[in-house]
C-alpha cells in the first residue's frame, strides 16, 4: 500500500514541479485591456520578467524589465521564491526515487529508503509554500491597486499564469504529504516484520536417579 502512496505522491510532485516551469515563463500574471477604437484597442500584460502589449490586430510588443535594482520589492522577492521553488522541486524528485520501494536505488533497506522518500516529500512541501506565496503576493498586489481609488498607473486584472501557479503549489503540497504519510507506513511495517529475540534462561533441572547420564552410573571400579 505504501508503494501505491509513493508512486501517487511521485506523480503529484513532478506535475507540480513541471507547472511551476510553466507558470515561470507564462507571460500572463496580470493583464489588463485598454480600450478605445478598433486600432488604439490594446492589451497590457506582464509577468515577472517582461511587460507586452498587443493591439486589435494582433501585433505584439515585449520589453523586458531593464534593472534588478528599479522593480518593486515584490516583484524581486517572488522571482526568489519561484526559482526556489524549482530548484526544491529537482531535490524532491531526485530524494523521492532513490527512496521509492519499487527503485532499486540506494539497496534494499527499506527504512531508510522510505525516510528517502520522507524527505523529498517535505522539498515538494516547500516547494508548494514557496509558490504558493509568490503567487499570492502578486495576486494581492494587482487587487489593491485595483480596487484602489487613488491609484494612478493602470489597473491589472489575475491572468492565468497565477492560476497555474495555484494549482502547481497543491499539487506539490498534496504530493508531499502522500510522501510523508508512505515513508510514515514503510517504517511501522518494518518495526511490526521485526522480531525481537526473548532472553532464554536457563533453569536448572532436578535429575532422578534413574535419569543420570551413562558414565554417571557406573563406580570406579567398572574402568579397572
Amino acid at each position: 500500500m505504501s508503494s501505491v502512496v509513493e508512486a501517487v505522491g511521485f506523480f503529484l510532485g513532478f506535475l507540480s514541479w513541471v507547472m511551476v516551469g510553466v507558470a515561470l515563463t507564462n507571460p500572463y500574471w496580470k493583464v489588463s485591456t485598454v480600450n478605445g477604437n478598433v486600432i488604439t484597442t490594446s492589451t497590457i500584460y506582464e509577468n515577472l520578467w517582461m511587460s507586452c502589449a498587443t493591439d486589435s490586430t494582433g501585433v505584439h510588443n515585449c520589453r523586458e524589465f531593464p534593472s534588478l535594482l528599479a522593480l518593486s520589492g515584490y516583484i524581486q522577492a517572488c522571482r526568489a521564491l519561484m526559482i526556489a521553488s524549482i530548484v526544491l522541486g529537482t531535490f524532491g524528485l531526485i530524494a523521492t526515487l532513490v527512496g521509492m520501494q519499487c527503485s532499486k536505488i540506494g539497496g534494499e533497506n527499506y527504512v531508510l529508503k522510505g525516510r528517502i522518500a520522507a524527505l523529498g516529500g517535505v522539498f515538494f512541501i516547500l516547494q508548494g509554500l514557496c509558490t504558493m506565496i509568490a503567487v499570492s503576493w502578486y495576486a494581492s498586489n494587482i487587487t489593491r491597486e485595483f480596487f484602489d481609488p487613488l491609484y494612478p498607473g493602470t489597473k491589472f486584472e489575475i491572468g492565468e499564469g497565477l492560476y497555474i501557479g495555484w494549482c502547481s503549489a497543491t499539487l506539490a503540497l498534496l504530493g508531499g504529504c502522500c510522501l510523508m504519510c508512505a515513508g510514515r507506513m514503510t517504517s511501522k511495517q518494518e518495526k511490526r516484520s521485526y522480531t525481537y529475540p526473548s532472553a532464554r534462561r536457563d533453569t536448572p533441572h532436578l535429575h532422578s536417579a534413574g535419569s543420570l547420564a551413562p558414565s554417571s552410573q557406573y563406580g570406579r571400579n567398572a574402568y579397572v
